[in-house]
């Protein structure tokens, strides 16, 4: 039996691969932002005008994941606080992620985060929404100010809470006697804005910026910049950059998944005490980003999209193509076995369409002629990865 002291010193021992493994992270903000110099430009001359006491126009900033979106609005939002400062000016940058659902999973948490950035302490529940908001009125206008609100993934708060929350923060400063207010929204959906409501739309998207993916050399550059931070010298083999940015370039040219999948290769290495990350390792951790980014999603969903995947799978366990009627069956008979309130037809038939955006299964849409239309559905993982998530859904369920 292997002595865990024995590990433990082992792992002290070695040659050390990272140097410093949270370069390697997305949160991470290098000093120079490769390949987004047109991006920052364009949208440090945006907010300008707020050095002159002037409030900008509200911005939407597009792009796939993995893009630099995010990165260069912190960046160019940080850098503006910092201008403003010198000029005896007060700039407030509040920035909400609306991924993270404790903060912004309603239009009432999602007002309590603004507040509570700008100082202003609001329960997260158990308060009118109308004193919510003047609540964050007050913290806006408690000042001569300018308040940049950044809105991350703001195509999900829109999916969680409507586009009421947007039209109200759009004529908030219609009503501010002192500060200004601007909005940044951020998203990879970039069919989004077209689904707001027509007021919403032509008082948010005033000044729209679309950042295009990277290539697999432009990639290979972010990764280079992140290594020589990250990495011990000699640590990366040959070949290694080159193939993570290649597999990345094939995501759409996702910068985040290059660098999760270089981070994880040198994890790899550094857990069998192998002092340089080779290409193999690079292959291992996109196995194992896929595979962890599928369990990662079903643990998240509720119990009733994980019963609509259970009858899926065990469906598909008979037969490749399943029906949505098929699913429907075995649904309800999980629902008993779990003590669930079965949902109605057209629900699962939604929840199905979720599966299939995750990428968990695929579904086709077929005509039965006068029979109507129904999904053919298979699943869209591995047979490894389908065990696995097999059994996550027993521990689960």
């Amino acid at each position: 039996m292997t002595n865990v002291q024995d590990i433990f010193s082992d792992y002290v021992k070695a040659k050390p691969l990272f140097t410093n493994a949270a370069a390697l992270t997305i949160s991470f903000e290098p000093g120079t932002i490769p390949h987004r110099e047109k991006q920052v430009e364009e949208l440090a001359r945006a907010l300008a005008p707020v050095l002159k006491c002037s409030r900008p126009s509200n911005l939407f900033i597009y792009g796939k994941t993995g893009t630099g979106k995010s990165l260069v609005a912190h960046h160019v939002t940080t850098e503006l606080a910092k201008a403003a400062v010198g000029l005896g000016q007060k700039v407030r940058v509040v920035n909400i992620n609306c991924k993270m659902k404790r903060g912004a999973d309603t239009e009432y948490r999602l007002l309590a985060t603004i507040a509570k950035q700008l100082g202003r302490e609001v329960p997260f529940t158990g308060l009118p929404t109308d004193q919510v908001y003047k609540a964050v009125f007050e913290s806006i206008d408690s000042e001569k100010q300018v308040v940049l609100l950044v809105i991350d993934e703001i195509d999900a708060l829109v999916r969680r809470t409507g586009d009421d929350i947007l039209y109200n923060l759009t004529r908030v400063n219609s009503e501010l006697k002192q500060a200004k207010l601007a909005i940044i929204g951020i998203t990879n959906d970039l069919g989004f804005i077209d689904a707001l409501d027509p007021r919403v739309r032509s008082s948010l998207s005033e000044e729209e910026f679309v950042f295009p993916p990277y290539n697999a050399l432009q990639l290979q550059d972010i990764l280079r910049q992140r290594a020589n931070l990250a990495f011990a010298p000699g640590a990366l083999g040959p070949g290694v950059i080159e193939k993570a940015a290649a597999l990345a370039a094939q995501e759409h040219g996702d910068a985040r998944r290059a660098l999760d999948l270089l981070r994880v290769a040198g994890e790899l290495a550094d857990r069998k005490g192998e002092t340089v990350v080779t290409t193999a390792h690079v292959d291992a951790s996109q196995d194992k980003i896929d595979t962890d980014s599928v369990l990662e999603t079903i643990r998240s969903q509720p119990r009733q999209s994980q019963s609509v995947l259970a009858a899926i799978i065990r469906l598909a366990e008979k037969d490749r193509f399943v029906s949505t009627g098929d699913v429907w069956d075995v649904y309800n008979k999980i629902c008993v076995d779990q003590g669930l309130r079965p949902l109605t037809q057209r629900r699962v038939s939604d929840l199905i369409g979720e599966l299939d955006m995750f990428g968990i299964i695929t579904a086709r849409v077929i005509s039965k002629g006068r029979g109507g239309r129904t999904r053919d559905i298979e699943l869209a993982l591995s047979s490894q990865l389908v065990e696995k998530v097999k059994s996550l859904l027993t521990e689960m369920m």
